[in-house]
């Protein structure tokens, strides 16, 4: 597990735009999506923006080898310290490191920082994954191991591979991205299921009757889709279900690893019989 530090530990996948407006310094993923110039030098093609972006996932693959079963939660930056969401933020994320969980999130201010306060005041690894942006937004204190990344699909990545569960905070547009994202990769097969919990009743009931009405009404969704969310105001209930998960699916890893002993040890035995009779 990576060496816990009084200060963040920033690991360089990226470099943080300190006081740019969008229009002074474009970030990485604008100048990768955008239209190619004419005769670029060689630092601005394609083929050499592929090696940073594997550079990236190197990082990030190495700084997080070693951390053990963690939680990815998302939510507003917006959200004040004076907010209920930020209160609930830090206390789900101490209750979880409580159960030996990792806390990641955005490494940003909200929610992200109380989720980070949280898992930091609890005695737990507190994870930050930021992000390049046009405009300002450093790591918060309460981050240990701390991450910079100049892509998002690089940034997504982190999140979902070394996750147990995400916990979705009420956000905006970006917190939006990754519920759909991760749902989608859950539905598709993708990834294994893993629980994705929605925090705040009263402000995610509105989008779920919008589901039911409109995506499952008209069969674009499966009513069984539905049930890859838990939606709860209660702290206790939130953590109960990825504690739940996790367990049975530790139990779960067991038994297959309980069955591939034994199947290899019978194929083992038989190849020792035949050896013996061969002799």
């Amino acid at each position: 597990m990576p060496r816990r530090k009084k200060e963040p530990e920033q690991r360089r996948g990226a470099v943080v735009v300190r006081g740019a407006s969008a229009g002074d310094r474009p970030t990485e993923d604008q100048k990768l999506l955008r239209s190619r110039d004419l005769t670029p030098a060689f630092h601005e093609t394609d083929a050499w923006r592929t090696l940073r972006i594997v550079g990236e996932f190197v990082e990030g693959f190495d700084a997080l080898a070693e951390v053990g079963p963690a939680i990815s939660i998302f939510g507003s930056a917006r959200v004040g310290r004076r907010n209920r969401y930020y209160s609930a933020a830090r206390h789900l994320s101490a209750a979880l490191v409580k159960q030996g969980f990792a806390i990641i999130t955005g490494g940003g201010p909200g929610i992200m920082e109380a989720a980070n306060r949280g898992a930091k005041e609890a005695g737990g690894l507190s994870i930050g994954a930021n992000i390049e942006l046009p405009f300002e937004q450093g790591l918060n204190e309460y981050v240990d191991l701390g991450m910079q990344f100049r892509y998002f699909f690089v940034r997504k990545v982190m999140f979902v591979k070394y996750a147990e569960g995400f916990v979705i905070f009420p956000g905006g547009f970006g917190t939006l991205d990754e519920l759909f994202e991760a749902l989608t990769l859950i539905q598709t097969g993708k990834v294994e299921h893993f629980p994705v919990v929605l925090y705040g009743k009263d402000y995610w009931e509105g989008l779920m009757q919008w589901i039911r009405d409109k995506p499952l009404y008209e069969e674009k969704v499966s009513p069984e889709d539905l049930d890859l969310l838990t939606i709860t105001s209660d702290i206790d209930e939130a953590c109960e279900a990825i504690v739940m998960h996790h367990r049975s699916r530790t139990k779960e890893q067991a038994q297959e690893q309980k069955e591939e002993a034994s199947r290899k040890a019978t194929k083992d035995a038989v190849t020792d019989a035949a050896a013996g009779r061969g002799a």
